[in-house]
């Protein structure tokens, strides 16, 4: 009797720890893009209440980007030395302080906020990947699929509510922005409490330091596939309201395409997890977000401007599919959580210095050209390109350091 009892204590004291895992899970991905996505409709309103200038005003959407690239391969050495947990609760605690200091009114704090932000933002976005294979290996395409889905709906919702919430007059831009401190401040609670109850092995352990992924061509298929795909979103944000506008639609109606198409993406991002981690391989996944996307500007590009909303649509499904499967490609090709957080490490700091590049390209071929037929040609070109790697990134294998994969 007493044996039976304490066994199903265990067992539930067992799913408890699991479930406070997940809700650690969703709280810290709805964290790594709601700081983003909050402020690029603000920006014409910061840049009024504070006199910056123009390009430091396009800081506050490029410098995450840089951080990203920067701190990257860094988060699995303090996932090693300081463990999984303590290692993403901090990543939390200097996301709200940097969600506080970029609320200050002043240039200086804009840009010192702005950059922890992303160098908290960098860490949680290597290690959700490491951390569900670790601990749901038998779920990863589910749990993949819930925790992207959360991310990107978080991240459409702080993008159209930014602007009515900075209306409020008891809240400003700098109230529109501190609000999402809320969700961080929850995700610290909760990862207090799951670094308490942590197992005393949750580091990542060193046996991964001296591999070099580096080396392998299926790493690097994956990295230029998690590049690409980020540098078509970040275009798409930057750009694509003016190359709607340019057709004759109008601003209010072009950022409400903007609005929709990171909508659309969102079944997709929970979708295409579940479907990739029940295929030996995801080539076929690949090759229709590849035509979706492809289709899409190609009809942005023939002007057909009665069926844009189908454009933006299938832009929309290819986008959130192919984030999906990046995410995807860091556990499905991977043997271990460690190889995971070096994966993810390596494809997100190359991956979101491609992307970084992207909107500055696309704006500098449009003032070259001065028109956008030029800009969609390349973007165009891009879905072909990364087509190909995906296709690589998507034949059945894993990572290792020899030149050629296994």
């Amino acid at each position: 009797m007493s044996s039976s009892y304490t066994s199903k204590n265990e067992n539930q004291q067992s799913a408890a720890r699991k479930w406070l895992l997940f809700a650690g899970i969703i709280l810290v991905a709805v964290n790594l893009r709601a700081g983003i996505t909050s402020v690029g409709p603000l920006i014409g309103i910061i840049r009024e209440d504070t006199g910056i200038s123009n390009g430091l005003a396009g800081m506050l959407t490029t410098l995450p980007l840089i951080a990203f690239a920067i701190l990257s391969p860094f988060a699995p050495g303090f996932a090693r030395r300081f463990g999984m947990e303590t290692t993403l609760l901090l990543s939390m605690i200097v996301l709200t302080f940097g969600i506080w200091i970029r609320s200050i009114s002043s240039p200086w704090t804009l840009m010192l906020g702005t950059a922890l932000l992303g160098m908290a933002i960098a860490v949680g976005n290597v290690l959700l990947p490491s951390l569900v294979k670790r601990d749901f290996p038998r779920n990863i395409g589910l749990m993949t699929g819930t925790y992207s889905m959360s991310m990107n709906m978080v991240a459409a919702t702080a993008s159209g509510v930014s602007i009515p919430l900075a209306l409020q007059p008891q809240l400003g831009w700098q109230g529109s922005l501190v609000v999402w401190s809320t969700l961080s401040i929850l995700a610290i609670i909760v990862w207090i409490i799951q670094r308490r109850g942590a197992e005393p092995v949750s580091t990542i352990s060193s046996s991964s330091r001296g591999k070099n992924i580096m080396k392998s061509k299926l790493a690097w298929s994956i990295t230029l596939f998690m590049g690409l795909q980020s540098l078509t979103f970040y275009v798409n944000v930057a750009w694509l309201p003016e190359i709607l506008h340019s057709q004759g639609m109008d601003y209010a109606a072009a950022g409400w395409m903007l609005s929709i198409l990171q909508f659309v993406s969102l079944p997709f991002s929970f979708i295409i997890p579940v479907l990739a981690g029940r295929r030996p391989n995801q080539r076929l996944l690949v090759l229709i977000s590849a035509i979706c996307m492809f289709s899409g500007y190609a009809g942005l590009l023939a002007g057909i401007q009665s069926m844009n909303l189908l454009w933006v649509i299938l832009i929309g499904i290819s986008g959130g599919t192919n984030f999906s499967l990046a995410l995807m490609f860091f556990t499905l090709r991977t043997r271990t959580a460690e190889e995971a957080a070096a994966l993810s490490g390596m494809a997100q700091s190359l991956g979101y210095l491609l992307a970084a590049t992207g909107p500055i390209l696309i704006g500098f071929l449009h003032d070259l050209t001065r028109g956008w037929d030029v800009p969609l040609m390349i973007l165009a070109g891009v879905v072909v390109v990364l087509f190909i790697f995906g296709f690589g990134a998507a034949k059945p294998g894993y990572i290792s350091s020899a030149a050629s994969d296994n």
